[in-house]
Order: C-alpha cells, then sequence, then structure tokens
C-alpha cells in the first residue's frame, strides 16, 4: 500500500496529468451480480502498473474497493464496509458486486495508471427490480348496476422503478371518468429496500351487458407486463317487469301452476299471487298452484314483487270443459222389432268432435226404428276437444222368441242319405229338437240367425218336424221327404217331384177355378147394375106387365 501512494505521488511531482472520461451508465437486475466494465479493460497498456476501483459514498467522500497489480493475479480488496465481501475483479479489469440492492445504485470509478498515464472512467449504476407479484385484492363478488362498486385492488409490490398498472374490461382500457368508472391509485415506497408497492382500485358501476364482462389488471415494469385476470362478475340489479306465465290450454280438473318472474338479478323469489279476490304471499318460491280446476275458475289472475306491489303481470286462464249426457247407458235389452230411442247431449266451452263406433267399426249415429238382431252390439260414442276426450256407451242386446225362416232337404248325387237344414231367428240362441233320428249334426249361430243341418237315411217316406226353442217361445215347421229305396235308379226324389209337382198343378187349377167364379160374379153384378140403370120414368118398355111390375118392386127394393 505505501508503495501504491509512492508512485501515485511520483506520477503527481513528475507532473502527470489525470484525465477523467464521462460518466457511463450500467443497468443491474436487483439481486444478480453488478458487472462494471472499466472501458480501458481492454486495452492493456505495457507499462501498466495497476487498476484501482473506486466509489462515492453517500456522503460525498470517496472509498477504495479494490486494487490490482499490473502483474499480479489476486487483487487486494480494500474497502471495509458492506462491499468488502461482495466485490471482486474479473481479467477485463471489470468490476463485479455480488446480490445487487438499491443501495448499489452509486458512481464507481475504474481508475487504469501507467508509467506515462492515469485515467478514470467513473460508471454510474442502476438496480432495477420487476414486481415480486401482481395480485388483485379486495375483489367483490357481485356489481351493482349504474352504481359504482369496487371490483378491486390490484397491487404490483417490491418493484424498482415503480411498476405501472392499468385496468382493462375485456381487453380494452378503462379510463377514469368519476361516473362509470374510477381509478384511485397508490404508491408506497419500503424504507429498508428502497422498493416501491404500486396500488390501483377500480370501481365500476355495471349494466346488464356486463354480466360476461372479464375484468384485468396490467402491471407494466420496464418491458416486462404482468396481467391478472378476473372471473366474470354477477350484475345485481333490481327487477323491471314482471312476467305471469300459464301452460295452456286448461281443462277442467287440471292443477294448474302460475309461474312468476322477474328480470332482476339475482330473481325475486317473494311473490303475491292474486287469486280471484285473494292477495296470497309467496315466499322462496316463484309458483302457486291452483288443484281441480272447474269452469268456475275462468278468469283474470295477477301476480306482483312482494316488496313492488306497483310491477305486476296478469294473464287470463280460460278452463276449458266438456259435459256429456248418453242415454241409454249400459247393458239394454230390447226385444227384436220395438224402437229404441238414442239421445246424446254434450256441453263443451268450444268446438267438438262427436264420433260413433259399433263393436269397435265407425258407424253413423244410430237411430233404432224397428230393432233387428243385426242392431246388437256394444256402441261407443266419443266427444273429443283439443283439451280432452269424453266417452260413454251401451251395450244393446235384441232378443226375440225363435221363428223358423227355412226348413229344406237335399240329396247329393248317388248318395243314400238326405241332408235337412232348418233355419231360425231367434235371441237367446235357440235349441233345436228333429222328429227323426239323424248323424253328422252341424249348427252355427251368428247375429241372431241359427241354423242347424242333420244327415237321415229315411227308409219309408215321413214327414219331418223341425222345433226350435228358447226363454221366450218355440217354432215348429214340417216337411215330407221319401224313402230312399222307392226312388228308382236315375230319379232321384222323382216320386218326391211328382208329388209336389201334383201339388203345384193342384194348387194353379183351383187358383184359376176362384179367378173364373171371381169374373163371372163381377160380370152378372155389372149386368145386374146395368140393367137397373136402363129405366126411366115416363118412357115406354118393351115388356109385359108382369116384368114391368117385377122391375119397379126391385127399383123399389133398391
Amino acid at each position: 500500500m505505501a508503495s501504491t501512494s509512492f508512485q501515485l505521488l511520483a506520477f503527481v511531482i513528475a507532473g502527470t496529468l489525470s484525465q477523467v472520461w464521462g460518466t457511463e451508465s450500467v443497468t443491474a437486475m436487483y439481486g444478480e451480480t453488478i458487472v462494471i466494465p472499466c472501458s480501458d479493460g481492454g486495452m492493456a497498456a505495457k507499462d501498466l502498473m495497476f487498476i484501482k476501483w473506486k466509489y462515492e459514498k453517500d456522503d460525498g467522500t470517496p472509498g477504495d474497493l479494490l486494487i490490482k497489480q499490473a502483474h499480479s493475479d489476486q487483487a487486494t480488496v480494500q474497502a471495509t464496509d458492506n462491499y468488502a465481501q461482495r466485490v471482486s475483479i474479473d481479467d477485463k479489469f471489470s468490476l463485479l458486486i455480488t446480490q445487487a440492492s438499491l443501495k448499489d445504485q452509486k458512481t464507481f470509478t475504474c481508475m487504469v495508471v501507467s508509467v506515462s498515464n492515469l485515467m478514470e472512467y467513473p460508471v454510474s449504476v442502476v438496480v432495477h427490480k420487476k414486481p415480486s407479484s401482481v395480485q388483485i385484492m379486495d375483489k367483490s363478488e357481485v356489481l351493482q348496476r349504474d352504481k359504482l362498486t369496487t371490483v378491486g385492488t390490484c397491487v404490483a409490490t417490491d418493484a424498482n422503478p415503480a411498476a405501472t398498472i392499468t385496468w382493462k374490461k375485456n381487453g380494452k382500457p378503462l379510463l377514469s371518468d368519476g361516473k362509470a368508472v374510477a381509478i384511485n391509485p397508490s404508491l408506497k415506497l419500503d424504507p429498508a429496500t428502497g422498493l416501491s408497492t404500486t396500488s390501483s382500485t377500480l370501481q365500476y358501476a355495471a349494466t346488464k351487458d356486463d354480466v360476461n364482462a372479464v375484468f384485468a389488471c396490467i402491471a407494466t415494469h420496464e418491458s416486462t407486463n404482468q396481467e391478472t385476470d378476473l372471473e366474470p362478475f354477477p350484475i345485481h340489479y333490481p327487477s323491471e317487469t314482471v312476467n305471469l306465465e300459464i301452460k295452456t290450454p286448461v281443462a277442467e280438473g287440471d292443477n294448474v301452476t302460475l309461474k312468476c318472474q322477474g328480470d332482476g338479478n339475482p330473481p325475486p323469489s317473494s311473490f303475491f299471487f292474486h287469486i280471484k279476490g285473494r292477495k296470497v304471499l309467496v315466499e322462496n318460491s316463484d309458483t302457486y298452484t291452483l288443484t281441480t280446476i272447474n269452469r268456475e275458475d275462468t278468469g283474470e289472475y295477477k301476480c306482483s314483487l312482494s316488496d313492488n306491489e306497483k310491477l305486476e303481470a296478469s294473464q287470463s286462464i280460460l278452463v276449458n270443459y266438456l259435459d256429456l249426457s248418453l242415454s241409454p247407458t249400459g247393458k239394454i235389452v230390447k226385444t227384436v222389432g220395438d224402437p229404441l230411442p238414442v239421445k246424446m247431449e254434450k256441453n263443451t266451452s268450444g268446438d267438438a268432435k262427436v264420433s260413433w263406433t259399433k263393436n269397435g267399426v265407425a258407424v253413423k249415429e244410430p237411430e233404432f226404428s224397428k230393432l233387428t238382431y243385426a242392431d246388437a252390439g256394444i256402441y261407443l260414442c266419443e266427444v273429443s276437444t283439443t283439451s280432452f276426450t269424453r266417452h260413454q256407451s251401451f251395450e244393446l242386446v235384441v232378443e226375440g222368441k225363435p221363428v223358423i225362416t227355412s226348413l229344406t232337404k237335399h240329396r247329393v248325387d248317388d248318395a243314400k242319405h238326405k241332408v235337412l237344414t232348418c233355419e231360425a231367428e231367434g235371441v237367446p240362441e235357440p235349441s233345436f229338437q228333429w222328429s227323426i233320428n239323424s248323424t253328422n249334426e252341424e249348427s252355427s249361430y251368428i247375429n241372431g240367425k241359427a241354423i242347424h243341418k242333420i244327415t237321415v237315411i229315411p227308409k219309408v217316406n215321413l214327414t219331418v218336424s223341425c222345433s226350435v226353442t228358447n226363454r221366450l217361445g218355440e217354432d215348429v215347421m214340417t216337411i215330407n221327404i221319401s224313402s230312399i229305396f222307392e226312388e228308382g235308379e236315375g230319379n232321384k226324389d222323382s216320386s218326391e217331384d211328382l208329388e209336389d209337382q201334383s201339388k203345384l198343378i193342384v194348387g194353379v187349377v183351383a187358383g184359376l177355378l176362384i179367378a173364373a167364379a171371381a169374373l163371372g160374379l163381377i160380370y152378372w153384378l155389372y149386368m145386374k147394375n146395368s140393367r137397373q140403370g136402363s129405366w126411366k120414368t115416363g118412357e115406354k118398355e118393351v115388356g109385359t106387365s108382369e116384368e114391368n111390375k117385377k122391375l119397379e118392386d126391385n127399383n123399389h127394393t133398391v
């Protein structure tokens, strides 16, 4: 140290001039190593004696840091303060200071001493620090419509220089206008570290359109931007309109739910329902149910907010109804040939469609002036509207005592038997009884018509009877059949046919005789009337006096 001072003193005595270059600037990052170059470090003079680094203390006095001889590998640290453990020098004579802090924002000077010269290179050090964190504090849960509400406070901590905070909504910058947007910035300096904390509080008057808005704060520091987003806020605002919903159409007997809704956020949950002159308070719900509604409930219904009855809505309810009356109904038992009046009456709030079915098949509206067996069945009347359908039905049973409608005989080709067929009508189903033994009986019964067939082998000529019976009465019919053994080959049923032909001839002759007698009687009456009508008073007629007297007597008698 003594030799160095001696050399410096020698330079001064020798009249060597000291040259000071302009101050340069170095920016370092907080906590990192500061590298301060010596501007002449790249040009190592052959007559270089040593390099010395010094700095200006806070009180303005100089302070030594280290010195390095030209031909020495190690530098000698001269500092005795905080820098003693933090300074070093590299092979380019640059000063290295570890763990940069804001207290290192000073001017450091590199002094280059050679045999012929002394040069000084001052360097100003600036230490920057980006914010340790950027976060939004005191975030609001909801925003109020048309009212300044705090969105949150954005804080950028421990920066140098201080960070700049801006706010955005949906990516667009927000500017304070004191009405819809209010931004209040603040700055706090930590005296221990010298670092700055920037805060910015945003107040915002929301609208309905801001329901899905995304707010963000951006902390800008030198070339670094740190952005923090907020989730969309629910926007609270009172209801401006009320709506009453009623599901239609409404049918008599239905349960009808009235639903009242306000357009506020959060939605209102307490309402007054105005029900046919009554005011009903419903809390924590927006519905009211009318159970088993009837036609007398037709009318206007209202609802309103419980805390603002001026906001109300109304809706009319039309209760649709349908009454159906059918006569007769149930099971009806009638006698064939009787009339049956059918009467259907309907009462409805609107248009109705009427349809009829019989045993499931569409028919016209039934009219029974004279019942037949074919009229029997199950009749269903259906009346339908847009709201509902009504049904009523009756089962018609047509009864009557049995009546034989046909009794026939038939022989097939060369068969040795005959088939007798007895047909009858009647309800309940009639039972058949024959006066002859038979085989291969067949029977059927459809819509009041019964058919019974038997197979017989007549050995002699017979008169066979068919009788039918049900609980209402009976009927009998006979038929003549001849023996199959008396019928010749190739003349099947010839005797029976001859007998039938003889009966037919006798009938025809008898008819002709009766017709001739009738014509003769008519002719005689005609002639008699004609002769009586030819006599006139005062006229002379040819005839005996006896005949004239008889004629006059006849005239008087007539």
